[in-house]
């Protein structure tokens, strides 16, 4: 057995047309086209209910180092990644208030950081090493240490409450997921990162010796281990666990995304449990997004933080959540008449 090969598809025609015919008929629901409608639909599909309740959501924040970071300009600093944590931690950053606000449980994952964090009650320790090498030079991680950050991944969303997973991402793995997704798609190294036309050369340069070391790999974690981070295959784990569970699965950005397509690589069906909040046209994003065939809830990136958009789409899945509740009562009021 693969890691990913119990995960079937979940399409049911007839709660779909039950579903589309109940949204159809409530007065200003926005239709079942409106972007409310059709996430309604979704959930239903994820949870095999035409009244599914969400229930316990959870903010997974995975953090990880990353060698090939070094090679470009997005890490001034080495403890960056551990700063940012440590803000989120404390309550100071956008995405941790947004969660309080919103009810959300707040978890962050140390995936392999260089720092040592201070214990607190919402960081989980899953590292086994101080950040990746740089995939410039080699592989970012052994085969061995790939699979076991996946499998730390599946492990801990095992222990989760819940039935709805918003994944985020802090640290520096932007360069990882270009990495990934340019492998993945085709699409030139400097779109992915998006640099654009115009792009930094050294940067550049130091994402494309990656590419071309590792130019004949074509097995997705294999591909992972040479390019990817810890967090990602942590997250790749994380994903096809909360799959198999039937979770919803809320993808906040470019990072988590990269986790998403490689996960979906080795189990296609996994891709009817995602929710993606938005589109960003900072980096290649929005054309992933386009490659996977998913409709971003949000048309542009309203935050920085990954963490912070998917915390933003919350509200949209409730309302959906809400849609489904009314059309189940206005089915239960005709009945009884």
């Amino acid at each position: 057995m693969s890691i990913a090969d119990d995960i079937p598809r979940l399409y049911d025609a007839a709660l779909a047309q039950r579903v589309r015919q109940g949204i159809g008929q409530v007065p200003g629901g926005g239709g079942v086209h409106g972007s409310v409608g059709l996430l309604a639909q979704r959930l239903a599909q994820v949870r095999g209910s035409a009244r599914p309740r969400l229930e316990r959501p959870q903010l997974v924040v995975f953090a990880a180092d990353h060698g090939i970071a070094a090679r470009t300009d997005s890490a001034p600093r080495v403890d960056a990644a551990a700063l940012r944590v440590r803000n989120l931690l404390a309550g100071r950053t956008a995405a941790s208030m947004f969660a309080r606000r919103n009810g959300l449980s707040l978890t962050v994952i140390d995936c392999g950081l260089h720092a040592d964090l201070e214990p607190h009650l919402q960081l989980v320790r899953i590292k086994m090493a101080r950040g990746t090498l740089d995939s410039s030079q080699g592989p970012a991680m052994t085969i061995g240490q790939c699979r076991a950050a996946i499998e730390r991944g599946t492990r801990l969303v095992t222990r989760l409450p819940g039935n709805v997973l918003l994944l985020g991402e802090t640290g520096m793995g932007n360069e990882a997921a270009a990495l990934l997704m340019s492998r993945l798609t085709g699409i030139r190294i400097a779109d992915c990162a998006g640099f654009g036309s115009s792009g930094r050369a050294r940067e550049c340069a130091a994402l494309q010796a990656a590419l071309d070391l590792h130019v004949d790999l074509a097995n997705p974690v294999a591909l992972l281990a040479a390019l990817g981070g810890l967090e990602i295959a942590a997250l790749v784990g994380a994903v096809l666990q909360a799959a198999r569970e039937r979770r919803v699965i809320v993808v906040g950005g470019f990072v988590t995304t990269a986790a998403v397509a490689v996960a979906a690589r080795l189990a296609p069906a996994l891709l009817e449990r995602c929710v993606f909040s938005h589109g960003s046209q900072a980096n290649g994003h929005a054309r992933w997004l386009q490659w996977l065939g998913a409709e971003p809830l949000l048309d542009a990136a309203l935050c920085t933080s990954e963490s912070c958009n998917a915390v933003l789409a919350w509200p949209l899945l409730k309302s959906a959540e809400q849609l489904l509740e009314t059309v189940a009562c206005a089915g239960q009021a005709q009945d009884s008449r």
